[in-house]
């Protein structure tokens, strides 16, 4: 039997991409249900925008980000933190053969997108941006 290996140029494979949203489904679950003890996750309200699995679903990459005025990267280190935890619980709502190791970052996609907003929403960008026929 041959093994699938990703390239570098290919995107996850279908398996990977329903792998990482079952964990999603289930980690946001199991964060609004849970009441961890961390200090720096206390009356945080914690947004999971995506989840990365490994070819082998052995490893989790979950990108965080907080509600509210939260630093993302505080948030993604208390979390991991908390992975055990968190794994252990993991286990009982998935059904996978093995319950992956959870890794968390912070998710700066957010950012990123408020700040293009915020350029494309200058005048002399917008400007740039009318037609010529307007």
């Amino acid at each position: 039997m041959t093994r699938h290996h990703q390239s570098p140029t290919k995107g996850p494979s279908q398996r990977q991409l329903r792998a990482g949203e079952l964990v999603r489904h289930a980690l946001v679950e199991i964060l609004s249900r849970e009441d961890l003890r961390d200090p720096d996750l206390a009356g945080v309200s914690v947004t999971i925008g995506e989840v990365r699995a490994s070819p082998d679903l052995k490893h989790m990459t979950a990108f965080v980000a907080a509600l509210g005025d939260h630093d993302p990267t505080k948030i993604a280190r208390a979390l991991t933190r908390c992975s055990g935890f968190l794994r252990g619980r993991l286990g009982k709502h998935i059904d996978m053969r093995h319950t992956p190791q959870l890794h968390f970052e912070p998710d700066i996609s957010y950012d990123e997108a408020v700040h293009i907003d915020e350029v494309l929403r200058r005048p002399e960008v917008a400007r740039d941006l009318r037609r010529d026929d307007e």
